[in-house]
């Protein structure tokens, strides 16, 4: 069960949590539609990273939509959940080196992109966590 109850506004839990404060949520909806559609990077790539991402961040909620999909991997997806593990392991202390492999498969804008969505997903699934957020049960 949630920390907080849900609110009235809201088309999800994490949505529901968010609604006390509706500008907030929709704002949070806003930019979460606009990053995880398919833009410079494919929405593919990016559930791979948010599926990667969701392992290490703490939400119970993220987790249970599964786990990373190898078999979905090309070669661009590859780099870009090696450099999300990169980022859950040393956050804000990504070494030049790490960048200087991104350019060399992606470009200044794919990677802007890139790490905006890493740091949008990541914020979203400590929320998440902090909530207590958990997998909705199919009830039978």
């Amino acid at each position: 069960m949630a920390r907080i109850k849900e609110s009235n506004f809201g088309d999800t839990s994490f949505q529901r949590l968010l609604g006390h404060n509706l500008e907030v949520m929709q704002g949070w909806c806003y930019l979460g539609n606009v990053l995880e559609k398919e833009g410079l990077l494919s929405a593919e790539l990016k559930e791979q990273v948010r599926r990667t991402l969701a392992q290490k961040n703490g939400c119970e909620y993220c987790k249970a939509k599964g786990k990373p999909q190898f078999n979905k991997f090309d070669e661009k997806i590859s780099i870009a959940v090696a450099f999300t593990e990169v980022f859950l392991k040393q956050k804000g202390e990504i070494s030049d080196s790490s960048f200087k492999i991104l350019r060399e498969y992606m470009t200044e804008e794919e990677i802007s992109e890139l790490c905006a969505f890493i740091s949008f997903t990541t914020a979203s699934q400590y929320f998440g966590a902090m909530m207590k957020l958990e997998p909705v049960r199919n009830q039978q």
